[in-house]
């Protein structure tokens, strides 16, 4: 049986969370949190809840009546799947497929001035997203108290590594012809 990959845990994950979803309602708690950082497209949100529930990992309950939605439940096997990958601490590297990270990699390749506005644009678009985490951060529901810890440590991640990439960007487009800092 194939290992499980991040979208089968983000699923029984969001299962764990919530309780009993749908698909759609699936797609929905996705939207409003991990989606920010793992996006996984809605095709396949759909199919992954089946496919765990083939492994019995999610029971699937199907409405008798009305729009005989499907709902998938979080079986003991697929809490103690869960449980099991929460408690491994290693985990793969992190994939990184940024499209200004590959524009800067060939820079040299370019007019120079191409990457001032490279800068310009990626600092800009970083401030929109540092905005946006802070907003959510400061959202975040106190009297949640299991899922504010949680929503807040990512969020605090998520604004430290905006700012990075705002500080970064903001400075190669003041000076781009500075060499960069070595340790």
């Amino acid at each position: 049986m194939p290992e499980l990959g991040p979208q089968d845990h983000i699923v029984l994950g969001l299962v764990a969370r919530h309780g009993p979803l749908t698909p759609y309602e699936l797609k929905a708690r996705m939207e409003e949190s991990v989606d920010y950082f793992w996006p996984i497209p809605h095709a396949q949100l759909y199919r992954v809840p089946v496919r765990l529930a083939e492994r019995g990992l999610l029971r699937e309950e199907a409405e008798e009546t009305g729009r005989r939605r499907r709902v998938f439940h979080l079986t003991d096997a697929g809490r103690t799947a869960l449980r099991r990958w929460l408690a491994e601490p290693r985990t793969p590297p992190p994939e990184t497929r940024d499209p200004a990270q590959l524009k800067l990699f060939f820079a040299d390749l370019g007019d120079p001035e191409d990457i001032v506005e490279l800068a310009r644009s990626q600092a800009a678009e970083h401030r929109r997203w540092l905005d946006l985490y802070r907003r959510l951060r400061h959202e975040i529901d106190p009297d949640d108290r299991v899922r504010a810890e949680s929503r807040s440590r990512i969020l605090e991640l998520a604004v430290r590594h905006e700012q990075a990439y705002v500080d970064f960007w903001a400075e190669l487009a003041h000076n781009p012809d500075r060499s960069p800092h070595r340790d």
